[in-house]
């Protein structure tokens, strides 16, 4: 029976449809992440000013977005929002928008932890030699930043990937619902089949997020290295 289970990962398409559903799952992981890279940006130096009223919204954002379940956040958008605005939204577009209103508000606190990390000293110093504030972010704050900031932002990609796999509940066929899809068709002739589908969903899982976790290590590795060096 376990036999049965396994030979069902490779029968007709189904492995096929199984690495169709990853590509949906990475595109969507894809432009997310780009998106929030972007936006995370702008918004990590926005929550720099010391402006009150910009340091409040901002704060507002990212407690929203942090206390908020992503999940509900589908929810919202995906049956709420469509249908209070009387539109159509496919189930990639709604959890583009979402992970990366989400990822926004991660990058951009990412971001802001990385500049004003940087010691007050450098900041005093590169007033006293006659650079102007943009010099000053050109070559020393964000350089210094973004060693500091890379890292942390490649963990939040991973999260970001694994998160994904939300998309299933809101009817997008990703890698999960392709696995759940299988499952279904087969539960009554292999039953055995769901153990060996959910272990080749998670491989597929590793392989995609291993490679850049252990790219974060190295670079912080080596960053360190050098530093004490």
């Amino acid at each position: 029976m376990g036999d049965l289970g396994l030979q069902v990962l490779f029968q007709g398409n189904n492995f096929l449809r199984i690495m169709e559903g990853l590509g949906v799952t990475i595109y969507i992981s894809l432009v997310s992440v780009l998106l929030s890279i972007v936006f995370g940006l702008i918004f990590g130096v926005i929550m720099t000013v010391e402006n009150p009223a910009i340091k409040f919204l901002s704060r507002l954002y990212l407690e929203f977005v942090r206390i908020m379940p992503q999940l509900v956040l589908l929810f919202i958008v995906y049956f709420g929002l469509a249908r209070f605005l009387g539109i159509n939204l496919s189930g990639a577009f709604s959890a583009i928008l979402v992970f990366s209103i989400w990822g926004t508000a991660e990058m951009g606190d990412l971001v802001r932890g990385a500049i004003t990390s940087i010691p007050r000293h450098q900041y005093e110093s590169a007033k006293a030699i006659g650079l102007t504030k943009k010099q000053m972010y050109r070559h020393i704050v964000l350089p210094q930043a973004f060693r500091r900031l890379l890292p942390q932002a490649i963990n939040l990609v991973t999260r970001m990937i694994k998160t994904t796999s939300l998309v299933a509940l809101i009817g997008v066929v990703e890698v999960i619902k392709t696995g759940q899809q299988v499952i279904e068709n087969v539960r009554l002739t292999a039953p055995m089949a769901s153990l060996w589908m959910y272990a080749l969903l998670l491989f597929l899982y590793f392989i995609v997020c291993y490679p850049i976790s252990q790219f974060s290590k190295y670079l912080e590795n080596t960053w360190k290295d050098g530093i004490s060096g």
